[in-house]
């Protein structure tokens, strides 16, 4: 409980820091990549607690990116995908040979309808264990608004919904939408689509 209520507040300081200054991405070319959002959002997505034993899952897509970026091979199990044209970065790293696990990691941004901001995501809960989801006390998708003109990112609220840890969220590599499938007690599941529209996201 001590760690839950350190990663917490830990989380609010992080967000507070980052509604007052933002996050500054640095970018070659005449635009960021999602490669770039990602590398500038670590320091906020990999915060340690107070005794530096947090779990930090994105630490994971850290290091997978780091090995990638210098032409080595990844970890056993482990695969990444970086599709820069769809913006759009999806780690996964299977469980053993007698284990039916696989954790997923998954970012992509969208461009807003006003030209000026692009909305980034950050996906952790898209896990599975055993065919169900595996959700944690640490899982959670987080946004961040980048603003064009001033090249900096701030965290946000999910635009226009709000998070269920009922089930399973999958960022888009095509399209705008994002899918939410739910997962009830009596074993059946229900595909929600959260339609893109520009500015926020509505079922």
């Amino acid at each position: 409980m001590k760690k839950a209520v350190s990663l917490i507040i830990f989380t609010c300081l992080a967000l507070s820091l980052m509604a007052q200054n933002g996050i500054k991405v640095n970018y070659k070319g005449s635009r960021p990549t999602i490669t770039d959002f990602v590398w500038a959002a670590f320091p906020a997505l990999n915060y340690e607690d107070e005794d530096e034993t947090g779990d930090r899952p994105w630490k994971a897509l850290e290091n997978a990116m780091k090995l990638h970026s210098k032409g080595l091979p990844l970890e056993k199990g482990e695969t990444l995908t970086i599709d820069t044209k769809n913006g759009y970065i999806l780690y996964e790293h299977s469980g053993d040979e007698d284990a039916d696990y696989i954790f997923r990691l998954e970012a992509c941004f969208w461009n807003e309808s006003d030209g000026k901001h692009k909305l980034i995501a950050f996906n952790d809960m898209a896990s599975y264990t055993e065919g169900k989801p595996c959700i944690t006390e640490l899982s959670d998708m987080r946004f961040f608004r980048y603003n064009n003109a001033t090249k900096r990112m701030v965290g946000c609220d999910p635009p226009g919904f709000e998070i269920e840890y009922g089930g399973i969220y999958e960022l888009p590599r095509v399209g705008k939408n994002i899918i939410y499938i739910k997962y009830h007690d009596d074993g059946t599941t229900e595909r929600r689509v959260l339609k893109w529209n520009g500015k926020r996201f509505a079922f």
